[in-house]
């Protein structure tokens, strides 16, 4: 529609298709009223009908009812006739407002979702109060933007408002009481409106999810923290309790040590509660779904377990020191006692004793005496060895040898008293002379020990009394090499004594009860699943016990005069104590028939014939713990056997047997391993094996909002072999014997010839990283120790360094055989330069 006016009605036509190309479908001219213009307007379209033709169809209205068949009055303006109340400064003014508010809207969405890049992408901290800085930072801007989308929303709300008025007042009821409300733009406005809540909603989630996200991690970093220092703190106890460990010295010195060890317990409560209180913590995070839970499970139970490791530790060194403190006191006590002893005899002299009176007298007041040191005239040092045997060091048992022997001697003494005071009291005749132990004789007597007289002056307090033991005893008059011997002469009785019942401990194993199933006696008390069980129970014990009795024993025997050849008898058979992995192997099948027959009638008839205090399954543990007691007692002996002959030997043999128990473990382990579709054996020799956490590596940049499940370690068993890494996840089983027999289900294979190691990692110096093929597996792995870390970091560095030097060698023969290989028409002196440059890198390779 357009005005009667010819030039600029002909320029708006043109503008309008230009616009609306394909749009444009009528054209309605609206001619003037008045008749100068009409008659004006006439002229002026003749003269420009051209212009005017148009590919539209032209209507000439002549007054403005004759518009309104065309076009409804709702879409006119009321100067047209109709009743749309339109004011087009106003739609202007509302126009901008709407592209303004629609701008602002796109704007927002820009922020927030550059924000909540910035939020998974930005690299988090190592340290509290940094970690506290950036999330009261991001709190701030939170509040910031959330005020913004506010703002936003109330000026949407506002215009929207705008968009559509209420009625106006009065009673009209025709169209023009109303403005229309622009629709188009009300729902545009609406609709942003609706994005811009759409909007804040998912911005409040990810704000809450990612705030929860921080604080939990915040907690974390505070909880390891203090798990951190509470494992310094414990392992420094448990180091200061095992400097305790060691029961050797004198009265003062165990006392002095039991003091220290009432402080460490002091401490150890002050400790524990703390520790108390971070398992606690660790449990409320648990409880509150903390997104690293398997972490915080496994920090809370090793911290009970290193509790329980102290508690049980302070408590077996307070028992271990109270036990030797009480063996000294006995054998203060028992010295007491033979001083006395001396006094007594020394001072019943023969001139007191002529009539038989006097000897009844004398008689009298050695009953006395011997009434009242009884406990200690009937001491058996056998019993007293028995009872303290898990505490006494050698130089206590050698103690308790002196006080043995000087006790025999007043025991023959007295006696022999006694014997002369009854004859005098029968014969009536004469006197008799008695050779006391005087002063002088005492001295010189056969283990010169100082008698009562001569100590009558010292104090009688424990310190004056161990300085006693230590001046007085045999030790004394021995210089130290012969003191050495002496130990270590003690030692190889021992090893020699315990091999000889241990052996008969095997005898009476075998023929007791492993003869007896193969008695036909027996059977009916046998049950008949239990009968064909013998090979099992009692795996290769029998070829145990022949090594043993037929060999090992008599060789040992052979060294009682000759300690130097004790390291040769281990080093000539150690491939015969293998025989001990194939039995320990056995020995978890062995466990589960036992348990399962332990109370059958067959296994309580042999106890009861063989007279044993203990069941089977103590005797079936004994080549366990012989095994483990080799190295113990070698230990010992090369303790007292310092630049001796044959040290260096019997240092190889107590490294052979630590090896050996290393090995045996291994296996016990290896055996355990259930998934892996091949044979383990061909992977070569078990280098080491241990407990892990394990996280699976990310190569670029430290840790992000994105990369929060690195803080849930899995727990693996890995297993060194010469050509793989083994991992393994540890069954957890509800077993009584789960701990001594684990199970480990197979979870992934390395190859050593792709294996690369980086053996520092930051945050934590007990981790490290094991790679494979170019870093495109990487796994961060956290020991229990650094001394663990650095062991596998020194075994993983030689296997490459072996596996280097093996493909180096691989490479050299290769060249051999190609040089091997040159036809003979080459040129002489190209083959001479080719060898000499083989040559030229060989030498260089051995001299780096």
């Amino acid at each position: 529609m357009a005005e009667a006016n010819p030039p600029r009605g002909k320029m708006r036509f043109r503008r309008n298709a230009a616009s609306f190309p394909g749009n444009l479908h009528l054209v309605l001219v609206l001619r003037p009223t008045s008749f100068l213009q009409r008659t004006f307007t006439d002229i002026g379209f003749r003269f420009s009908q051209e212009d005017f033709m148009l590919k539209l169809p032209v209507v000439m209205l002549s007054s403005v009812s004759d518009l309104l068949t065309y076009i409804e009055d709702k879409q006119l303006t009321p100067e047209l006739g109709g009743t749309l109340q339109y004011c087009h400064s106003e739609w202007i003014v509302f126009r901008n407002a709407i592209e303004n508010f629609a701008l602002t809207v796109k704007e927002m969405a820009q922020v927030l979702q550059s924000f909540g890049t910035e939020l998974a992408e930005t690299e988090l901290p190592d340290d509290i109060p940094s970690i506290e800085e950036i999330l009261e930072i991001r709190t701030e801007r939170y509040h910031l933007l959330k005020n913004e989308i506010m703002t936003v929303t109330k000026q949407g709300k506002i215009l929207l408002a705008n968009l559509q008025l209420p009625a106006a007042e009065g009673a009209m009821s025709s169209s023009l009481e109303h403005r229309h409300p622009m629709c188009g733009d009300w729902q545009t406005v609406n609709k942003l409106l609706i994005q811009v809540y759409d909007m804040e909603t998912a911005f409040d989630g990810f704000w809450e999810k990612h705030q929860l996200k921080m604080e939990q991690y915040l907690q974390l970093w505070r909880f390891e923290q203090d798990f951190q220092k509470l494992l310094v703190e414990i392992e420094h106890l448990l180091k200061q309790q095992s400097e305790l460990g060691d029961v050797t010295g004198n009265i003062i010195q165990v006392k002095h040590k039991i003091k220290k060890l009432e402080s460490l317990d002091e401490k150890s409560e002050a400790l524990l509660t703390k520790t108390r209180c971070v398992i606690l913590h660790g449990h409320q995070l648990a409880a509150n779904h903390h997104y690293a839970l398997d972490l915080i499970c496994q920090r809370c139970n090793e911290l009970r377990y290193l509790s329980d490791v102290l508690v049980n530790e302070i408590k077996s060194k307070r028992i271990q020191l109270n036990r030797t403190l009480k063996m000294h006191k006995l054998l203060q006590q028992a010295r007491q006692c033979c001083d006395e002893g001396e006094c007594l005899l020394a001072n019943q002299e023969t001139e007191r004793f002529q009539t038989k009176e006097d000897a009844l007298k004398a008689l009298e007041d050695i009953k006395n005496f011997i009434e009242s040191s009884l406990p200690f005239i009937n001491y058996d040092a056998e019993s007293l060895e028995y009872e303290f045997d898990v505490f006494l060091s050698p130089e206590l048992k050698i103690q308790m040898q002196t006080v043995q022997l000087k006790l025999e001697n007043i025991r023959s003494m007295f006696e022999n008293h006694q014997m002369g005071f009854v004859k005098q009291t029968q014969k009536h005749v004469r006197s008799i002379q008695f050779i006391v132990p005087g002063p002088e004789n005492a001295s010189r007597s056969k283990h010169g020990k100082k008698t009562w007289r001569q100590n009558q002056n010292s104090t009688k307090d424990d310190e004056t009394l161990d300085c006693q033991k230590s001046s007085c005893g045999p030790s004394s008059s021995l210089d130290s090499d012969n003191g050495l011997d002496i130990l270590k002469n003690h030692v190889l009785n021992e090893l020699i004594q315990t091999e000889k019942v241990y052996v008969q401990e095997l005898f009476t194993v075998l023929l007791g009860y492993r003869a007896e199933m193969d008695n036909p006696d027996m059977f009916p008390l046998m049950p008949p699943l239990l009968r064909n069980t013998k090979d099992i129970l009692f795996g290769n014990m029998a070829e145990i016990y022949e090594f043993h009795n037929n060999i090992f024993m008599n060789s040992l025997e052979n060294c009682f005069d000759a300690p130097e050849k004790v390291g040769p008898c281990f080093l000539e058979r150690k491939d015969d104590f293998q025989m001990y992995a194939k039995y320990c192997q056995n020995k978890p099948r062995s466990e589960v028939i036992w348990k399962k027959y332990s109370e059958c009638a067959f296994f309580q008839e042999c106890q009861r014939k063989l007279n044993h205090r203990l069941g089977l399954d103590s005797y079936l543990l004994k080549p366990v713990q012989r095994i483990t007691k080799y190295q113990l007692l070698l230990k010992e002996l090369l303790k007292y056997s310092q630049d001796c002959e044959g040290s260096a030997q019997l240092k190889e043999a107590f490294d052979t047997m630590l090896d050996l128990l290393k090995s045996v473990n291994d296996s016990m382990h290896q055996i355990a391993i259930n998934g892996y579709i091949g044979n383990l054996n061909e992977l070569g020799k078990m280098i080491i094996q241990g407990g892990f956490s394990v996280w699976t590596g990310h190569r670029k940049g430290p840790t992000k909002m994105k990369d929060f499940a690195r803080f849930k370690p899995m727990q693996r068993h890995l297993f060194l072999y010469e050509k793989a890494i083994i991992f393994c996840k540890r069954r957890v089983e509800s077993r009584e014997d789960a701990d001594r027999y684990p199970s480990y289900s197979f979870k992934h294979f390395l190859n050593m010839d792709e294996v690369g190691i980086t053996e520092y990692v930051k945050s934590d110096n007990r981790k490290f990283e094991i790679w494979h093929g170019g870093k495109e597996e990487v796994y961060i792995v956290q020991a229990k120790s650094v001394d663990v870390k650095m062991l596998w970091l020194k075994e993983i560095r030689s296997l490459l360094l072996k596996q280097q030097e093996l493909i180096t060698v691989k490479k050299r023969k290769q060249q051999v055989t190609e040089l091997g290989n040159i036809s003979p028409q080459h040129n002489d002196e190209d083959g001479c330069s080719t060898w000499i440059s083989y040559f030229d890198e060989a030498t260089l390779s051995s001299s780096m």
